[in-house]
C-alpha cells in the first residue's frame, strides 16, 4: 500500500509539474495561440428602396425570402465544403438544372480517382513522371475521355450535391453566398437553423426580391436589376467595388433602377466574421444594422398611366382589326405639366405575333428612344423660328399657293386659300397651310421664288432652323432622368437637293423623338420656357413601417433649360393658332376637341415618308404616313401637355384612320376625369396625408 501511495504520489507530482510548465512558462505562447483568430468586416446587402407614384402607390416594392447561404473560408478545404455540400443536400432540395457538363464532369473524377486514373495510359502516365505531360494536361484529358455513360452514373442524389457544392465555389472569400432563396420552404429553413453547428459556413438568413404591384405597366422605364447569381455587371466592376459594392450585389442593369443606383441601394450591414487560424469562420456578429435604400416618388400617375395605355391597345387593336395597315405596330402617349416638366404618363405598346398569337407589349421606352417624323406638329417651331429670324413679323399674311420649281413636282398644300390677300399665321396653324411654312423657309434660306425658276437656297439655312427648333426641345435630348435617351436623327443636308429644307419646315426631314414633341409643346404652352422632364418627384426617407412614407430627403425641383428669345405677343400667336386647330369650326382637330369641356389647344400633324420600321426588307421603297398630335389643356392656363405619335399608320389615303385623334381626345378626357374623381374622394393624396400623419405623431411624442 505505501509503495502504491508512493507511486500515485509521483504520478500526481509530474502532472502538477507539467500543467506548471504549461501555464507559468509556456501559458503565453499557449494563450497566443489559443487567441489567434482574425477578425474580417464584411458588407452583406440590404433591400432597395421603393417606388411609389405621384399618389402614394405602391409601384416598385421589395418581397422578402428566405434564404441560405454559405460563407467560404479565406483559404477553403474542398473535402470540408464537399461534406458539408453532402449534409446540406438530405435537408433541402436543389434544383439541378445549373449544373454544367463540366460541372458533371468535375465531380465525376472526384468521385471515381481509380476510374479516372484509368482513363490516361500508361505511356501517358511515364510522360507524366517525366515531366513531359503537365497535371493540368493529365487532367485535360481524363476530361476529354469522359463519356455519357460515366456522366449517367451519377444519381440524382450526386447530382443535388453537386448543384450545392457549385454554389459553395461560385462565392467570394468570406462574403455570404445565396445556396437557395426560391422556394424555401419554412420546414427546409428551420431544419438548417437548427442544423448549423454541423454545416460550417451556412447560414439562413432573409434575402428580398423586387416585386411590381402592377406588373408590366411602365416596367421597361422602371428597369430591372441583376440577380445574386448576376452580380456586378463585368463591364462595371471596377467601378462599383470602389465604390464598396461586393461582387455579388445586386444593382441596377437599366433605366431607373440604374439611373438611381446611389439612391435605392442603401446602407449595407457590417458584419465582423470571427475566423481561425485556417480562416474557417467560428462567429458573426453584427457591427453596424444596414438600412435599406431611399425610396422614389415618381411623378407618374400610375391610375392615368393604366388608362393611356389601355387607350392605346384598344385603338391599335381596332385600327389592326379593320385591315389595310400591315405596317401599324405601335403608337405612343406623353403627358407632362408643361409648367414643372413631370412626367404624368409615359405610354407605349407595340403589337406582335408570336407564335400566331398577336400581343401588345409595352414600350413606353419607345417614347424617348425611338424617332420619327412628325409632320406638321411642328409647324409652331417653324412660325417662331420665323419670327425670330427677323424674316416674318406676327399676323403677317402669305399667300397659299402651289409652289412649282424647274424639274420638280409642285409642292402646295392639302388647301389652297391664299387669294390676293394670302392667310394669316394663326389661319396657317389652324388649317394647317404647309405653302406659309415653305415661304417661311425659303426666306431664311435667302430664296426668291420664281415660278417654274430654280430653288436657290443658303444651305446654312439647314443649320439656322436646326438651332431654333433645338431651343424647343426638337432634335437634342430633353434631359430626362433616364439614360440611353435619343436625340433623333438628322436628315442628310446636299446642296443638290435644296427642297429638303422645305420639308424641314414641315417636319418631313429630320426625326425627333414622342418625349421631345412633348417638351416642344410644353414650351409654347408654358409662354417659351423648355423644361426639364423628369420622371421621379422626390426622393423619400426609409420607414420601418412598411405602410408608411418617409419624410422627403430630396425634392426633384423644376429646371428651365432655356428660355426662348421672344417679343412680346410673339408665342401668342402661336397659341392663339394651336387654340383655332382644336375650337375653331375650321381647325384640323376641332372635329375632335370643339366639344370638349376642357378647352384644348393642339396641333395634329401627318408625315409621308418611305417606311423604315422592323419590316422594312419586306417592304422596300414602301411610302407610308406617320401620324401625330401635339396639344395642352386648358388652352388659357395649361396644366396638362400631351403628345401622340403613331408611326406607320397606313400605307394610302384610302385607308387613312384619325387614330391619333381618337387616341388624344380619350387620354385627355381621361386626365380631367381622374382629376375630377381624385378632388372628389381625396382631398389630400396620400403622400400628403402621411407627412400629416407623421406630424401629427412627432407633435405627439414632443
Amino acid at each position: 500500500m505505501n509503495m502504491l501511495f508512493f507511486i500515485v504520489f509521483l504520478l500526481f507530482s509530474a502532472l502538477i509539474f507539467r500543467l506548471g510548465i504549461v501555464q507559468i512558462v509556456q501559458g503565453e505562447d499557449y494563450q497566443r495561440k489559443i487567441e489567434r483568430t482574425e477578425d474580417i468586416t464584411v458588407n452583406t446587402s440590404v433591400p432597395r428602396g421603393k417606388i411609389f407614384d405621384r399618389n402614394g402607390q405602391i409601384v416598385v416594392d421589395n418581397v422578402p425570402q428566405n434564404a441560405i447561404t454559405y460563407t467560404r473560408a479565406k483559404s477553403p478545404d474542398a473535402d470540408e465544403m464537399m461534406e458539408t455540400a453532402e449534409k446540406l443536400a438530405q435537408l433541402i432540395e436543389k434544383e439541378t438544372d445549373q449544373v454544367t457538363e463540366r460541372d458533371k464532369k468535375d465531380f465525376w473524377i472526384r468521385k471515381n480517382e481509380e476510374k479516372a486514373k484509368a482513363k490516361v495510359t500508361d505511356e501517358e502516365w511515364a510522360a507524366y513522371e517525366n515531366d513531359e505531360l503537365s497535371e493540368d494536361e493529365i487532367y485535360d484529358l481524363q476530361l476529354d475521355r469522359i463519356t455519357e455513360e460515366d456522366l449517367s452514373e451519377l444519381t440524382a442524389e450526386e447530382l443535388e450535391v453537386l448543384a450545392i457544392y457549385r454554389e459553395f465555389t461560385a462565392g467570394y472569400a468570406m462574403t455570404p453566398q445565396i445556396v437557395k432563396n426560391q422556394n424555401v420552404t419554412d420546414v427546409e429553413y428551420a431544419v438548417v437553423s437548427e442544423n448549423l453547428s454541423s454545416l460550417p459556413g451556412v447560414n439562413t438568413t432573409t434575402d428580398w426580391e423586387r416585386a411590381y404591384a402592377f406588373d408590366s405597366t411602365l416596367k421597361t422605364v422602371l428597369g430591372n436589376i441583376s440577380s445574386s447569381k448576376e452580380g456586378l455587371p463585368k463591364e462595371m466592376v471596377d467601378y462599383y467595388l470602389a465604390r464598396d459594392y461586393s461582387r455579388n450585389d445586386r444593382v441596377g442593369k437599366s433605366y431607373l433602377e440604374y439611373q438611381y443606383e446611389d439612391v435605392l441601394r442603401g446602407q449595407k450591414t457590417k458584419m465582423k466574421n470571427i475566423t481561425d487560424k485556417s480562416g474557417n469562420v467560428l462567429d458573426s456578429e453584427i457591427i453596424t444594422e444596414g438600412q435599406r435604400g431611399h425610396d422614389l416618388v415618381l411623378t407618374v400617375d400610375m391610375d392615368l398611366q393604366i388608362a393611356v395605355e389601355k387607350i392605346i391597345e384598344e385603338e391599335l387593336g381596332k385600327a389592326k382589326r379593320s385591315g389595310g395597315h400591315p405596317l401599324l405596330d405601335r403608337a405612343f402617349v406623353t403627358m407632362m405639366d408643361p409648367n414643372t416638366g413631370e412626367i404624368l404618363a409615359m405610354a407605349g405598346k407595340k403589337y406582335e405575333i408570336n407564335d400566331g398569337k398577336a400581343e401588345m407589349l409595352d414600350f413606353a421606352l419607345g417614347n424617348m428612344t425611338t424617332s420619327y417624323a412628325m409632320g406638321s406638329a411642328v409647324k409652331g417651331a417653324t412660325i417662331l423660328t420665323g419670327y425670330m429670324t427677323g424674316v416674318n413679323e406676327p399676323g403677317e399674311y402669305i399667300v397659299d399657293e402651289p409652289l412649282r420649281f424647274a424639274g420638280t413636282s409642285p409642292k402646295s398644300s392639302w388647301f389652297n386659300r391664299g387669294g390676293a390677300f394670302g392667310i394669316s399665321d394663326t389661319y396657317a396653324l389652324m388649317r394647317s397651310s404647309n405653302v406659309y411654312m415653305f415661304k417661311t423657309a425659303m426666306k431664311i434660306g435667302g430664296a426668291n421664288y420664281v415660278p417654274n425658276g430654280g430653288l436657290r437656297i443658303d444651305m446654312e439655312a439647314f443649320s439656322t432652323m436646326r438651332k431654333y427648333f433645338n431651343q424647343f426641345g426638337l432634335g437634342v435630348k430633353t434631359g430626362i432622368d433616364l439614360p440611353n435617351e435619343q436625340a433623333g436623327y438628322q436628315g442628310i443636308v446636299d446642296p443638290r437637293e435644296p427642297g429638303k429644307l422645305l420639308d424641314f419646315s414641315i417636319g418631313q426631314f429630320d426625326t425627333y423623338t414622342p418625349l421631345q414633341l412633348a417638351q416642344y409643346v410644353s414650351t409654347i404652352a408654358n409662354g417659351g420656357y423648355r423644361m426639364e422632364p423628369h420622371i421621379v418627384k422626390e426622393i423619400r426617407q426609409p420607414m420601418s413601417d412598411a405602410n408608411k412614407i418617409g419624410p422627403v430627403a430630396e425634392e426633384i425641383r423644376p429646371k428651365v433649360l432655356n428660355t426662348l428669345d421672344l417679343e412680346p405677343g410673339w408665342i401668342e400667336r402661336v397659341q392663339e393658332g394651336f387654340r383655332l386647330v382644336a375650337q375653331a369650326s375650321q381647325g384640323t382637330a376641332s372635329g375632335y376637341f370643339g366639344d370638349a369641356p376642357y378647352k384644348m389647344a393642339a396641333k395634329t400633324g401627318t408625315a409621308e415618308g418611305v417606311y423604315d420600321g422592323p419590316l422594312r426588307e419586306n417592304y422596300k421603297n414602301q411610302m407610308t404616313w406617320n401620324v401625330t398630335l401635339v396639344g395642352y389643356a386648358p388652352y388659357d392656363n395649361p396644366e396638362v401637355a400631351m403628345a401622340v405619335v403613331v408611326p406607320w399608320a397606313y400605307q394610302s389615303s384610302a385607308n387613312s384612320i384619325p387614330i391619333n385623334h381618337n387616341i388624344g381626345r380619350r387620354a385627355m378626357d381621361k386626365y380631367f376625369e381622374l382629376k375630377a374623381q381624385k378632388a372628389k374622394e381625396k382631398p389630400a393624396d396620400a403622400i400628403v396625408e402621411q407627412e400629416i400623419l407623421n406630424k401629427k405623431e412627432t407633435e405627439t411624442e414632443s
